[in-house]
């Protein structure tokens, strides 16, 4: 049984529909970190703000974290039981993106609310250079994790199994 778990990984991954999942099998409230990132009308927090936020959820004795956010990736990997990175390719990030954008074109985020589900090229090249720019941070903040608290998935098909067999 896991009580913390953190879900890391790059835009389009799946991270809040396994955090969901894992919400429901574990009963165990979620966090969105995008969710406190971003005010209304995608307005954007005070990172201190934000960080402050974060750190009190931390000190729970259960959550769910749903997002990367490398300010405490790395204070939230050390308490947590469990850290799922989903560390899928550009292709399959960029597949996510879009799919997401088509199926919630203009609807509100549950996990953001107040801002509406949007494609923009800044958001676009951001995921393309995802890989390149933003993955070293996560694996710099894990590598004096425990491995065996850290699960890598590098396909929807190996995650989906794992979900399964829960």
């Amino acid at each position: 049984m896991y009580n913390k778990i953190i879900i890391i990984g790059g835009p389009g991954t799946g991270k809040t529909t396994l955090a969901k999942k894992l919400s429901k099998i574990y009963n165990i409230e979620v966090t969105h970190i995008d969710g406190i990132h971003h005010l209304k009308n995608w307005k954007i927090r005070d990172e201190n703000e934000r960080d402050k936020i974060i750190l009190n959820i931390v000190k729970k004795d259960k959550w769910i974290f749903d997002g990367t956010y490398k300010s405490t990736l790395n204070i939230r990997a050390k308490v947590a039981d469990l850290i799922i990175w989903l560390d899928y390719s550009t292709f399959a990030q960029l597949k996510g993106i879009l799919s997401r954008w088509i199926k919630n074109r203009g609807k509100e985020k549950q996990e953001i609310p107040g801002c509406k589900e949007k494609m923009d090229k800044t958001f676009f090249f951001y995921v393309l250079k995802y890989n390149k720019t933003k993955r070293k941070y996560i694996v710099e903040n894990l590598k004096d994790i425990e491995k065996n608290k850290i699960l890598i998935f590098k396909k929807r098909k190996d995650l989906n199994k794992w979900v399964e067999g829960l």
